[in-house]
Parts: C-alpha cells; sequence; structure tokens
C-alpha cells in the first residue's frame, strides 16, 4: 500500500511540475517570437522555436505517463516501463531536429551576410526576452530535475534537460544581441553566429538525453561495476553458499530487472528457503542499484561435506 501511494505521489508530482513547465513555455514562445520579430533578431526567433519544442515534449509526458504509469498486466508482466523510454527517446530526438533544423537557418543566415545582403541590427527588446528565458528556464530546470530525479522517472529528467536546453540557448543569444548593440551594425553577423553556438548545444544535450534509452530498448544488462555490487549484496546473506548465473536487463530507461541462482544448505526447509529469497528480494531492491524487480532460483549447495551431513533416511 505504501508503494503504491508513492508512486501516486511521484506522478502527481510529475504531472504538476509538466503543466508549470506547458505554461512557461507558451509565454516564452509568445514573448520570444514577438521579441524577434518586432527587434530584428533571428537568434531569438530561434530560441523561440527552441521553446515551442519545450512545449511538444511536455505534451509527450502528459501524455505518456498516463501509459507508463499502469501496474503490470497479463500482457505486460513487467509493467509499462518502455513507454517511458519511448518518450526519452522521442524528447532526445525532438531537440536534435530543433538543433539541426536552427543549424541550417543560421548558416544560411551567414552566408546572405557575407554575399552582402542588408541585414537590420537587432533591438533591445530580444535582449530582454533572451534574459528573462534565462532566468525561467533556469529556475523550470531546477524544480523538474528535482521532481524527476526524486521520482526516479527518467522522461522527468530529461525534459529537465530540455528546459536547462533552453536557458543555455538564450545565454549565446543574449551575448550575440548585446554585441550587436554594444558594436555597431557592422556586427550584426554576430546574430546567426550565435543561433551556431544554441545548435550546436542543443544537439550535444540530445544526445546526453537519447544514449541511456538505447540500454533499455536493446535489453542490455547491467554494468560490469553494478553486478559487482549485487552479487556482494546477495552473498552479504551467510546462508548463501554460493551464487551464479546473475542476470539483469533494463527495463525503461533507469530500472534493472534481476533473477539469479542461489545456493543453500540442502537440509534448509521450503519455508526458510522461501524466507530467505524474500530478503533478498528486499535488499537488492533497496541497494539503490535501481532495481524494480527480482527472480530468486533456490538450488542446493553441491559441496560433498555439506550434503554428507545429510541424515540418512
Amino acid at each position: 500500500m505504501r508503494d503504491d501511494d508513492e508512486k501516486t505521489r511521484a506522478f502527481a508530482a510529475i504531472r504538476r511540475i509538466t503543466w508549470l513547465g506547458t505554461f512557461v513555455n507558451l509565454f516564452l514562445v509568445g514573448f520570444k517570437c514577438i521579441a524577434g520579430w518586432l527587434g530584428n533578431s533571428s537568434v531569438i526567433i530561434a530560441d523561440a522555436v527552441h521553446s515551442l519544442s519545450d512545449l511538444i515534449t511536455d505534451a509527450a509526458i502528459l501524455l505518456g505517463m498516463r501509459f507508463w504509469s499502469r501496474p503490470a498486466d497479463q500482457d505486460h508482466p513487467y509493467g509499462h516501463a518502455k513507454v517511458e523510454t519511448l518518450v526519452t527517446l522521442f524528447i532526445g530526438a525532438a531537440l536534435a531536429a530543433v538543433g539541426i533544423g536552427l543549424l541550417y537557418d543560421a548558416v544560411h543566415s551567414i552566408v546572405g551576410i557575407l554575399q552582402g545582403k542588408e541585414t537590420p541590427p537587432p533591438t533591445w527588446l530580444p535582449l530582454v526576452a533572451a534574459l528573462v528565458s534565462i532566468a525561467l528556464k533556469e529556475w523550470l530546470y531546477r524544480i523538474t530535475v528535482k521532481v524527476g530525479m526524486t521520482a526516479k522517472s527518467a522522461a522527468t529528467v530529461a525534459n529537465a534537460w530540455h528546459h536547462r536546453s533552453d536557458a543555455m540557448s538564450s545565454i549565446p543569444a543574449a551575448v550575440a544581441i548585446g554585441a550587436c548593440l554594444v558594436l555597431g551594425p557592422q556586427f550584426t553577423f554576430l546574430d546567426p553566429v550565435g543561433t551556431v553556438v544554441v545548435a550546436f548545444m542543443i544537439i550535444h544535450v540530445a544526445w546526453k538525453v537519447t544514449q541511456p534509452t538505447f540500454a533499455a530498448l536493446l535489453d542490455s544488462g547491467a554494468s560490469e561495476a553494478q553486478c559487482r555490487a549485487l552479487a556482494e549484496v546477495i552473498r552479504s546473506f551467510p546462508e548463501v553458499k554460493d551464487s551464479h548465473k546473475l542476470r539483469t536487463r533494463h527495463v525503461g530507461p533507469t530500472g534493472l530487472a534481476l533473477d539469479v541462482h542461489i545456493h543453500v544448505h540442502p537440509n534448509m526447509s521450503v519455508t526458510e528457503a522461501h524466507e530467505l529469497s524474500h530478503r533478498i528480494q528486499q535488499k537488492l531492491l533497496q541497494s539503490g542499484e535501481h532495481v524494480i524487480d527480482v527472480f530468486v532460483h533456490i538450488e542446493p549447495a553441491g559441496d560433498q561435506s555439506i550434503i554428507s551431513q545429510r541424515p540418512l533416511l
């Protein structure tokens, strides 16, 4: 019952923080688009497009959460955690697409300037929009990543990084616009150059968000260090004479499913063996290695000295 209550609170917190992000992004998209259009700044319009992509990922979180929060059922005995993996992958792909699109537009603008195309310099309004975006999105990142870490939700953490990438993309935007204002119209080219920097930052964040999802989609196991740590937890029980066939696989972006064979004294009763497997399961779930499912297979120890102690019938 306690686990169900914790999950309910976690999903409620994710929902609240995602809705908050949605409202902030709506405001920033409108503000930055108007500021870029009125203030002659391509970099702040590019930044607005990035905020628009945040809206898409917020929607993906709100819709996807309805599915990955469902309990295990007959058709999905391991639950629906991979829905979260797919949502996280979608967020990373959306980030990458935005970054590539902005990079293309920026290079096109730079080529136009080099060919002598007249480009009006930006005004102070886009600079204000960029500074407001930095403050709001960094604040949104901090509170969203805290919720994501507490709820152990990779998709929410990925969305938090999307917020931070928006804040980071506004920094070179602000620098480029500020430099144009201070140095004069002949430095207008700095505006699309800033867009290039923004684009590469977004693509880098997209890779960081997307990379962990491949392990879950390909059913890869835990790292060697994690497996050693899990084996130490299992062998910490004095009743365990040996263990082997430790297997793990990723379930969702961060969770691990684990099964292991352990050797116990041949005379151990079924009740004792069942109680031991339950204690091992609980300790593994609380090990801090993101284990969410455990299966323990009990086998009699094959040591001859132990077998010889069995009473003759």
